[in-house]
């Protein structure tokens, strides 16, 4: 398998090929995303709630967010990798801006990273003067969970569905080179997807969308806080992990592990 790029990624909206991504934090699983051929590995700030435990994504912390991105880029040899910058990471200056996106490259080792909202277009077209890759990413932005009063639907009203278009439309022209759509109604996705030469990634946006990513944890029935209506459950991790921990109690309990066969001569 040829390692996937930039271009590649947009070369599969162009040729009508969904574009498949995952969230990973660690190592073991992101070998293995890799290994199941997936496109596109997204080291997200969700960390900050699927693996911290956190009710939201803003305490998580740039070096917090390297850490991550380093262990699942040593070991995606495939897929692309994109670095979430987290809250307050790229709000305060350009300056600051562009040393953290440099630093999901340079020392994350990823090829891209992402960025919520449409006020940051200006940030982009700067980034991309200096060959950093951005993924933009409208609608539900969950660092914007205060505003919204909650991880809310965005975009249903008329007004605002007008403003998300015109938004993706603007960090199309800013240089992002695709866009994550969240939480957004299933027809305005179409109609954005369709409006874009780059690709869009959705998440609870509908199947109209150029690919689709879900947070890793959701997938595998690890995320047992909140399920939301768009998440289809591929395994039953956490049901498997309680009885396996239950087993190895009652064994040890019981005297039945471990066996002389499982010691040292």
């Amino acid at each position: 398998m040829a390692r996937i790029t930039v271009p590649l990624i947009q070369q599969k909206k162009a040729e009508g090929k969904k574009i498949t991504a995952l969230t990973a934090y660690d190592f073991p699983y992101a070998k293995l995303i890799d290994e199941a051929e997936i496109d596109i590995v997204m080291v997200g700030d969700s960390v900050g709630i699927v693996v911290q435990g956190k009710s939201s994504t803003l305490s998580v912390t740039m070096d917090e967010m390297l850490y991550h991105t380093r262990m699942v880029s040593q070991a995606v040899q495939h897929a692309l990798v994109i670095g979430d910058m987290p809250f307050m990471s790229y709000q305060i200056s350009l300056e600051e801006t562009i040393r953290n996106a440099g630093r999901f490259l340079k020392e994350g080792g990823a090829a891209a990273v992402k960025m919520e909202g449409v006020e940051v277009a200006d940030r982009i077209e700067k980034l991309a003067l200096y060959d950093i890759p951005v993924m933009g990413h409208i609608g539900l932005t969950p660092q914007s969970v205060h505003r919204m009063g909650g991880y809310k639907v965005q975009g249903r009203e008329d007004q605002g569905a007008a403003r998300l278009l015109a938004g993706a439309k603007r960090l199309e022209s800013a240089g992002a080179f695709g866009l994550v759509l969240e939480g957004i109604p299933m027809t305005l996705a179409r109609q954005i997807t369709e409006a874009l030469k780059i690709p869009t990634i959705g998440i609870g946006a509908g199947p109209y969308c150029d690919g689709q990513i879900l947070v890793l944890h959701d997938l595998l029935g690890l995320s047992s806080r909140f399920r939301p209506k768009f998440v289809r459950r591929y395994a039953d991790l956490g049901s498997m992990a309680s009885d396996a921990f239950r087993r190895f109690k009652s064994d040890v309990e019981s005297a039945k592990y471990p066996t002389e066969e499982e010691g040292y001569g």
